[in-house]
């Protein structure tokens, strides 16, 4: 078949339709290419790699720590290339397995007071299989309570499960929740699937009451802690340790790339629910292992951040201060406990025009948050203070968004 002829199919027609609708939406997201500075962050280069354009102050992370640039762990992942080489070699059955992968699973149980934990090579591979494995399991048909602002990831995996009725109950609405539980059958299976925090307004749920639900309406928990391991707690197992009720939740799925600084999934649990998941998630078993080169680093990033309570206390000094920064300068964000700002811009061409004027004019990077992954009128910058911007880089932000607002 021609090039001419392939191109004939129809779906190339829908592409092009579709691509020209997003572009005149606003919605059309393009990438912006940017190198970290390991001893620089949050600075890195724009452009190409070996001719940078300019210094561009990134403000954006999620790499909430700077984890991903410690000395500790960045030499962790070479002593581990250089020992067991750059991949894993196979899936966790088909020799993937290392000794390294036992220990991290062990490390994250410990950090979230489970018995076991089950690494996946992603958060969203994470949430999308257990979820959608727990949920075509038993011989009933499973009713899952979903949180209306929960991740893509969780949707994907709920409404991927062939023996699930999914119920979106209001966004951290106990009312709501407990009325929709109240109404479905009690014979049914329950799961209630929900965040900690909230990555796009930053805000936080309140764990112990949903557990309280959960045991009065005999439904299971599945708790989604990625924006907060790390970050929160004493040792950084999240809000569900910051608030005590770790024990309560039945299933906490956390990552390794955000607090942590690497890469990697992974979810925590009695041992037979993770050792079902180990047996039946498809998304664990038919995948190539995490290479050693991730998972050591990422095994000593966590061992750092649950010694050191200084790095989560560096980090909301710097956004309290930022925080106050905005506010003194009178640029409209919302105001929250966590460590997330997003700064309201309300329309998504704009969103966009200031994102990009933001970096030609004044080197900083803000990444603009428009539909569909907020609602539209919401469109917003998603700005993450981490432990390394100073003073002046702040007031260099505060300046920018002032004059551009």
């Amino acid at each position: 078949m021609t090039e001419h002829a392939r191109s004939a199919h129809p779906f190339y027609a829908y592409c092009q339709t579709a691509l020209q609708e997003i572009e005149e939406q606003g919605r059309y997201r393009r990438f912006t290419s940017l190198s970290r500075r390991s001893t620089e962050y949050p600075v890195y280069d724009q452009g190409n790699i070996k001719q940078p354009e300019k210094p561009v102050t990134v403000w954006s992370s999620n790499d909430y720590l700077g984890m991903g640039v410690e000395p500790e762990v960045m030499n962790a992942a070479i002593a581990a290339i250089q020992e067991y080489g750059a991949g894993s070699g196979g899936t966790r059955n088909i020799a993937g397995t290392h000794p390294l992968h036992v220990a991290l699973e062990a490390e994250l149980a410990d950090l979230h007071g489970k018995e076991a934990g089950l690494l996946f090579v992603s958060g969203y591979v994470s949430n999308h299989a257990s979820l959608q494995t727990i949920l075509n399991s038993m011989s009933g048909e499973w009713i899952t309570f979903s949180d209306q602002q929960n991740h893509a990831s969780m949707i994907a995996g709920i409404k991927g499960a062939k023996k699930s009725q999914c119920i979106i109950f209001k966004h951290n609405d106990l009312i709501d929740l407990e009325e929709k539980l109240a109404s479905a059958p009690t014979t049914a299976p329950k799961l209630i699937a929900f965040e900690s925090v909230y990555s796009m307004d930053g805000d936080i749920a309140d764990i112990g009451a949903i557990c309280a639900l959960a045991r009065k309406y005999n439904a299971l928990t599945y708790l989604d802690e990625v924006h907060a391991v790390g970050l929160y707690g004493n040792q950084g197992g999240g809000i569900s340790e910051r608030d005590q009720v770790a024990d309560q939740v039945d299933i906490i799925e956390g990552t390794l790339a955000k607090g942590f600084g690497v890469h990697g999934g992974y979810v925590t649990a009695k041992k037979e629910i993770i050792e079902y998941l180990r047996l039946a998630a498809s998304g664990f078993i038919f995948t190539t292992a995490l290479p050693p080169s991730i998972v050591a680093p990422a095994l000593a990033s966590i061992r750092l951040v649950r010694q050191q309570q200084w790095r989560r206390e560096k980090l909301f000094e710097r956004v309290h201060s930022f925080q106050k920064k905005l506010k003194a300068a009178g640029i409209p964000f919302i105001e929250t406990e966590s460590h997330i700002v997003p700064v309201m811009i309300g329309d998504a061409e704009r969103c966009k025009e200031i994102s990009k004027r933001l970096l030609e004019e004044y080197s900083l990077y803000a990444t603009p948050i428009n539909y569909p992954t907020v609602p539209k009128g919401t469109e917003r910058l998603r700005l993450t203070p981490n432990p390394f911007h100073t003073d002046a880089m702040m007031d260099e932000m505060v300046h920018a968004l002032k004059a551009l607002l």
